[in-house]
């Protein structure tokens, strides 16, 4: 197989029916590091005590917060100036307070000094107006102004440890709120009332249905009405490649003409893919074929403890590199449109920077969703990473091979822990309510492992060390540059993303010189990708930045670009129709399929 430049294009053994196991060649494993090999005997009593603590605390590092609160309050102790700010504040809060009881006392109604956040939805029942239930809440949420103001930012405390104290303090106060006691929540009160206390035994049924799973480790089963194959990951199609690590799927055409290009999608790993083949209105892989294209997704197996030693490299590898080599024997010469998702976008930018850097171009463009490359803003995920935090949780993996899916989703959970985790509990446990499944439900709540050399090597070399933009990311020993890149690339941010910050996405135009569109569309980590056009209340924005052309920074950008009302789906539709070359019959499958869509890795639990 050679490339479109003439070059031969690496290729790799395919199999030629469903029942011989495919060989992969040899991969050059660079010498384990000290968070891997297996340590002296000391040194695993260490790693084993640590192992066992980190299953305790959820795989957060005790040191971690210690350092913190300890360097906040060092800090705070030698700043007399803000300690009278905040002794005025403390004041000025309690003033505001015994106005509000004193005026419900008197029977006249007054404002409410202090407002919920934005996203805050504990307060929304009618109850919360009316005395004591009012006073209870302002003063919750008195206590919460004092603390944001007091763990704000302190000159000379490090950024890191001022945004951990004041998560962590969220954390404490969310645990404390009056919104979680059934005595002193009016809609629990109103509720057990109405039912004559049926509703506290559900939640009871609840609980404990709930708890016996935790404490088992056992998956919750997709409900039948969301089975996989029949209502969600229905779009028509065919496994075409299984290896170890993935299967790819080949999506049946929906059209009499295709363009001549195919497009492959690249998931996180950190997902299961069928988050973009949901049900049909919504399924962005079923929208993309209705568009006359050939669609191409690895479907990411969920490793085990036998899997322990897979790398970084392998998902590159046995992940984009042998799909495209598939891809490019289903097509022959042909080039490839990827699109990456999450951390399945930045394994794309190293496979594409790898690729333009040995001249290998069988990409025709590249498009990250939510996606990030640079990652010195990722967010409040950087709340639970440093060099104590790591080291903590690859000890935990050593013991167990994988982070396992509660360690990784209780730290997703806890950035909006008001809304995840104690609102949940509340309708859950006390208002006997219960959960509804919906399909991007059903999909959270099915959640993968990690590897544990994988994903240490991710969160050291891509996310603390931050490599990939720094310049010292070696791919085959040798260091790639994302400036290298010269295919078109579409980005895709989203406004409310808070695992990806779409400033954090931008800075892709930062390190790039390629011709690139950058999308800013409402919604946050996974509603602003799954956008589908007709979807209510819905805006974009979009800008295009030439090969070659000047850097500009997130807030000029934005200032810049007006939101249009509707879908960004069309607006890649046309991107990739305007890159996509002449259409023509789809292609056939040229090796025997080895089994239907969504296939199997899909349904490991």
């Amino acid at each position: 197989m050679t490339g479109t430049n003439g070059k031969p294009a690496p290729t790799r053994p395919l199999a030629g029916d469903a029942g011989r196991k495919p060989q992969l060649p040899a991969v050059v494993r660079p010498p384990l590091d000290a968070a891997h090999r297996d340590p002296h005997p000391y040194a695993a009593l260490d790693r084993g005590v640590m192992a066992s603590l980190a299953r305790m605390t959820g795989g957060i590092s005790p040191h971690a917060m210690i350092d913190a609160w300890g360097d906040w309050a060092m800090h705070l102790a030698r700043a007399p100036g803000r300690q009278l700010e905040l002794m005025e504040r403390a004041g000025a809060n309690w003033l505001k307070l015994a106005q509000f009881a004193a005026s419900g006392l008197w029977g006249k109604p007054a404002e409410k000094p202090f407002r919920p956040g934005l996203h805050d939805t504990r307060w929304s029942h009618d109850g919360w107006d009316r005395y004591p239930f009012a006073l209870w809440q302002q003063g919750f949420l008195a206590t919460q102004d004092w603390w944001q103001a007091a763990t704000d930012d302190l000159r000379g405390l490090r950024k890191q440890n001022n945004e951990r104290t004041g998560f962590m303090m969220r954390q404490l106060l969310d645990t404390a709120s009056p919104a979680n006691f059934p005595m002193a929540n009016p809609e629990i009160i109103e509720t057990t009332w109405k039912s004559a206390g049926r509703n506290l035994v559900e939640g009871a049924l609840h609980f404990a249905d709930d708890a016996r799973r935790v404490l088992a480790q056992e998956h919750r089963p997709v409900p039948e009405a969301f089975a996989l194959g029949t209502a969600l990951a229905a779009t028509p199609g065919k496994v075409v490649w299984r290896n170890d690590l993935m299967e790819l799927i080949q999506y049946a055409p929906s059209t009499e003409q295709v363009h001549a290009e195919p497009v492959l999608i690249v998931p996180a790993w950190i997902m299961k893919y069928y988050i973009l083949d949901l049900s049909p209105h919504n399924s962005f892989i079923r929208w993309l074929v209705d568009q006359g294209h050939t669609v191409f997704c690895i479907s990411w197996r969920n490793p085990g403890a036998e899997q322990a030693d897979l790398s970084l490299e392998d998902y590159r590898l046995k992940g984009i590199m042998e799909a495209l080599d598939v891809i490019g024997r289903i097509v022959p010469g042909a080039r490839v449109h990827a699109n990456g998702y999450c951390l399945g976008g930045t394994l794309l930018a190293i496979a594409a920077a790898t690729m333009a850097r040995d001249g290998d171009d069988r990409l025709a463009s590249v498009t990250l969703m939510a996606a990030q490359v640079d990652f010195a803003e990722a967010g409040e995920l950087l709340l639970f990473l440093d060099e104590s935090q790591v080291a903590f949780l690859e000890d935990m993996m050593w013991s167990q091979g994988y982070l396992d899916r509660p360690q990784m989703s209780g730290a997703f959970a806890a950035i909006r822990s008001e809304d995840l985790i104690w609102s949940r509990a509340v309708r859950r446990y006390f208002l006997g309510e219960p959960d509804l499944p919906t399909d991007i439900g059903v999909w959270v709540n099915d959640t993968t492992r990690m590897p544990a050399r994988m994903h240490s090597e991710y969160l050291r070399g891509v996310f603390l060390e931050n490599r990939i933009t720094a310049g010292r990311f070696a791919v085959e020993g040798r260091v790639i540059a994302l400036k290298d890149i010269e295919v078109p690339m579409f980005v895709v941010a989203t406004e409310t993303d808070h695992i990806a910050p779409w400033r954090s996405v931008w800075k892709t135009a930062l390190f790039t010189d390629c011709d690139l569109t950058f999308v800013l569309t409402k919604g946050g980590h996974n509603t602003g990708i799954l956008s589908e056009p007709g979807h209510p209340r819905r805006h974009y924005r979009i800008g295009h930045r030439p090969a070659g052309g000047h850097y500009q920074g997130p807030d000029r950008w934005l200032a810049a670009h007006e939101p249009k009302p509707g879908s960004w789906w069309p607006e890649w539709a046309d991107w990739l129709k305007a890159h996509g070359g002449e259409t023509g019959p789809p292609p056939e499958t040229k090796t025997p399929a080895l089994g239907d869509a969504p296939g199997s890795y899909v349904l490991q639990p």
